[in-house]
């Protein structure tokens, strides 16, 4: 996949370099700022699901 997309960029090998460059770093942004900020709702990494209840606060030991 990534040799068909250098394949298709146009340019010499520099210029090919920097586009590749400046596409990761558009799609990084798009993921940052728009796909995770709406997965991040869905997905609730810090939700927990054990529910620890303890009567007494554990004592440190000597």
């Amino acid at each position: 996949m990534y040799a068909w997309i250098w394949r298709h960029l146009p340019g010499t090998a520099p210029a090919r370099a920097a586009t590749a460059v400046a596409l990761a770093m558009i799609i990084a942004g798009l993921l940052w700022y728009l796909v995770f900020p709406w997965v991040e709702p869905k997905v609730q990494f810090d939700r927990g699901v054990i529910d620890h209840h303890t009567s007494t606060p554990a004592s440190p030991r000597p």
